[in-house]
């Protein structure tokens, strides 16, 4: 049975049963099939020994201005059963007074150079807030292992940066994107998408999927954007794009080189109709 608490107190008194590996899967909550796949990925890796604990916790310091923050859906009973189902032990549902108990930090991480880009310049701060808060439900929680999805591609580079870099004693673990059958990445935004904005937005996919297609018969980087490109520049004015890219995920920053080897991401991001969405695959060259 899955237990429900709000406080540190009780969270350290769930932890202290455990005699297995722990791991966390961090969430703003409406939880969708995509966080079931991380809470799976994160029992699997904790086994019937371990503890596997669920944040659920809006971050109002990850929000801008004119963004979403009071938009954004609370279901934390339908959340409590998913997590449940997924295999979770305990759902740590701080409120904001438990997790800035003194108010809005006067001293929080910054994302630096690695954050300015793409997400980071359509949403100034955000990776602020987003590091801020995740390096403290890491003291919280104090996993052996976090699990994060693939689809915020720059937020798990600066994750796993920030632990590098900051000697945080944790694992992190990508798991990969959960897409709808007609390849729609799963948010918990899709729910503000009307139907024919749903049907827009699977520009942005094949997009993705034109330039992964393009990679496996062996182009360039500079092809394989332009595959993505294509598709983008077809559907004309029927989505806002914000940017477009080709990535090293390592740094964040733009593989401008033909001879690029390692690692990358192509990375979208558009807003169609009023909600913002994001997107991104990985390959090789």
């Amino acid at each position: 049975m899955t237990v429900l608490v709000h406080t540190k107190r009780e969270l350290e008194a769930q932890r202290g049963c455990a005699t297995g590996p722990h791991a966390v899967v961090m969430t703003m909550g409406a939880l969708h099939e995509g966080h079931a796949a991380l809470v799976r990925a994160a029992r699997e890796r904790a086994g019937a020994e371990g503890t596997v604990v669920v944040t659920v916790f809006v971050n109002p310091l990850q929000f801008g201005a004119g963004e979403d923050l009071d938009r954004y859906p609370r279901t934390l009973d339908a959340d409590l059963m998913l997590a449940s189902e997924a295999g979770a032990d305990v759902v740590f549902a701080p409120g904001v007074d438990e997790v800035y108990p003194g108010g809005e930090p006067q001293v929080r991480l910054s994302a630096g150079p690695m954050g300015r880009g793409y997400e980071g310049a359509s949403r100034p701060g955000h990776f602020d807030g987003m590091l801020t808060v995740v390096a403290k439900l890491l003291h919280l929680t104090a996993p052996d292992v976090a699990f994060f999805g693939e689809k915020d591609g720059q937020q798990l580079a600066l994750i796993r940066r920030m632990v590098a870099d900051l000697n945080f004693p944790v694992e992190i673990a990508g798991v990969p994107t959960v897409r709808e059958a007609d390849g729609l990445a799963l948010s918990s935004r899709n729910r503000f998408l009307s139907v024919e904005e749903r049907e827009r937005a699977l520009a942005l996919s094949r997009a993705l999927f034109a330039g992964r297609d393009a990679r496996a018969a062996g182009a360039a980087p500079s092809a394989v954007k332009k595959a993505a490109s294509g598709v983008l520049e077809g559907v004309g004015s029927t989505i806002a794009l914000d940017y477009l890219g080709l990535i090293d995920p390592s740094d964040f920053t733009e593989i401008d080189r033909e001879d690029f080897t390692g690692e990358a991401v192509l990375a979208v991001a558009a807003r169609v109709g009023a909600t913002r969405l994001i997107d991104n695959v990985r390959f090789r060259f």
